[in-house]
């Protein structure tokens, strides 16, 4: 029904009114069939039913199993592109947070835009990617014990979880892909040495508690390349690098020349990083 609007579609009974108006009252537009089950009680079967019927009369969006979105009044669609990723995001892979270009964006680290989502979950995921109701989200699976460095923020009557801006940088030292790729990556850095909150020690502190030689290496590099009057931390890092060689970009070319001090190839130009 591309060309409907909500107003115009099918009526709805005083239960599947009930359950709209008791969420859209709350400003909970994304909600799970648990919900019915703990806040309405219904039995499961039932729930899922109540779900499905609303969906295919046009009032919520199925966005995955046992999840749906309250559709906006006045959309012509009854799929539409939701305009709420991060608070979609929460919901769908809880306990998450955003980080990668998706908190550099909101950190005004980077002015490249991005069509997807990046999502860190704690959730086993089966694929990287996500399309879901015409958005992207691309997900990386970590542990519990790396779901640290974030602030909370509000998106459409929802907590969303992400990356400080500290967290952000380690993140994409940690796997530059997050970063938009290698190059970007540094850029994001520059960015972030050029902001006033911008701490060497909180970025220490975070790649301590992370613990990944990778982060010691590539961000050690970066601080001695760019930041030539801060020989006390580019030596701090030294201390913690491990023996092997590792891609500045892991997803760049095979070639590049090696910086043995640091264990890392520079698989990028060398001048985009000096």
């Amino acid at each position: 029904m591309s060309n409907t609007s909500n107003l115009e579609l099918r009526g709805l009974s005083h239960t599947e009114r009930t359950i709209i108006d008791t969420m859209t009252r709350r400003g909970k537009t994304i909600f799970r069939v648990e919900n019915l089950e703990n806040e309405f009680g219904y039995k499961r079967s039932n729930a899922n039913l109540l779900l499905s019927r609303l969906s295919k009369k046009g009032w919520l969006q199925r966005l995955g199993a046992g999840i749906y979105r309250i559709i906006p009044l006045g959309s012509d669609s009854t799929n539409p592109i939701p305009d709420d990723p991060w608070s979609i995001a929460m919901e769908l892979f809880s306990p998450c947070y955003l980080s990668g270009w998706t908190a550099a964006e909101h950190w005004d680290l980077t002015e490249q835009i991005f069509n997807s989502t990046i999502v860190y979950t704690e959730n086993k995921q089966r694929t990287k990617t996500h399309k879901i109701a015409g958005l992207v989200f691309r997900t990386k699976q970590i542990s519990s014990i790396r779901n640290f460095g974030t602030n909370k923020i509000w998106s459409n009557n929802t907590s969303i979880q992400i990356a400080d801006i500290h967290k952000t940088i380690i993140d994409i030292m940690d796997d530059p892909l997050m970063g938009g790729g290698g190059l970007h990556s540094v850029s994001i850095f520059k960015s972030y040495i050029q902001k006033k909150d911008a701490s060497l020690e909180t970025l220490w502190k975070y790649a301590e508690k992370l613990n990944q030689g990778a982060v010691f290496k590539r961000l050690g590099f970066l601080i001695e390349r760019t930041m030539p009057n801060q020989t006390q931390w580019s030596s701090t890092f030294l201390e913690k690098i491990n023996t092997g060689i590792i891609n500045f970009d892991p997803n760049g070319p095979k070639s590049g020349p090696i910086i043995t001090k640091w264990g890392i190839k520079i698989n990028v130009p060398l001048e985009d990083i000096l």
